[in-house]
């Protein structure tokens, strides 16, 4: 057990697979001034990938929800606030973290304050404080905060926790990577959006993205549907960015989904509504059907890679 484990009052927790950190691990750490605790599987060596630690506590755990958090309870109750990431595993721990040790859930946060969170409300069209009477937990979202990388390794102590549940996840484990790196960050984008039409065009723009060495997000349409996970959707309630370029094929452009674009510095849309929210506010519209255009992408992209050509198509 990990007894006599002091933790400090404000702590980012992060749930790993085989070593992978999730989408934003190293904003929630720096949300928390450094400090994390990181359970999962290979922990230890997902923790000496953070950039933005100080101070880690390591478990090698499973990942079950449920059973992780009966662990986690009993060490993190004297720490008033915990920060998780707003990752597919950070959102199925943080609530039940919460019940667990009987304190409030703030989702959805873009800034964690000394006694609550700013998050965003009615569809990300208002900014709102939340103000809490004690402990409590909350959910970053990713791309909002930004961390900055601290010299030096950080101090690693591994702990022994209770874990009862399944140990391994037996299964193919999604990637929720975002193909090259952190959707956040990436400089280059492809946007997939209902007008794709369904997964196979979807399964097509991201071998389009590998190419091309472009990130792949979506709009909650797709998402919602399952042609992508969640983690690649880009918006208010999804992920924030702010590319070079943005690429959106069969995109709307509804206000949830620019509203987490940043300000892409140039806009591609292709889409069979010239008068569309995304082709109006692009550097350049393409009027014609998205699949189309793709396939025809896809396959230029084909006969240069078997003719030998090597070129930045983007």
């Amino acid at each position: 057990m990990s007894a006599g484990v002091r933790l400090p009052a404000r702590l980012a927790v992060l749930v790993v697979r085989e070593g992978v950190l999730p989408l934003g691990a190293d904003e929630v750490v720096a949300e928390a001034d450094g400090a994390v605790l990181v359970a999962g599987s290979h922990a230890r060596a997902a923790a000496q990938q953070l950039v933005s630690a100080r101070r880690v506590w390591s478990a090698e755990t499973g990942v079950g929800p449920a059973a992780l958090a009966a662990a986690l309870a009993p060490l993190l109750t004297p720490v008033h606030t915990l920060v998780l990431p707003a990752s597919p595993d950070g959102r199925d721990l943080a609530p039940r973290l919460a019940a667990a040790l009987g304190r409030p859930l703030l989702a959805g946060a873009v800034e964690v304050l000394p006694h609550g969170a700013d998050v965003l409300r009615l569809g990300g069209s208002a900014l709102v404080e939340l103000t809490v009477d004690g402990a409590f937990v909350a959910t970053l979202e990713p791309g909002v905060r930004g961390a900055t990388p601290v010299p030096g390794a950080p101090q690693i102590t591994e702990l022994a926790l209770p874990y009862e549940g399944d140990r391994l996840v037996h299964g193919p484990v999604r990637d929720t990577s975002a193909d090259a790196g952190d959707l956040a960050g990436a400089r280059r984008l492809l946007g997939a959006g209902g007008g794709l039409g369904g997964p196979q065009a979807v399964a097509l723009l991201t071998e389009a993205g590998a190419a091309l060495g472009m990130a792949v997000g979506a709009t909650r349409v797709v998402t919602d549907a399952g042609w992508l996970e969640y983690a690649r959707q880009i918006g208010t309630t999804g992920v924030s960015v702010d590319p070079d370029l943005y690429v959106a094929f069969g995109v709307a452009g509804a206000p949830h989904h620019t509203g987490g674009l940043g300000a892409p510095r140039h806009v591609v849309s292709v889409n069979t509504d010239p008068y569309c929210p995304m082709t109006a506010m692009a550097d350049l519209g393409i009027v014609a059907d998205a699949p189309a255009v793709l396939a025809a992408l896809v396959r230029r992209l084909q006969s240069g890679a078997a003719g030998g050509e090597v070129r930045d198509a983007a």
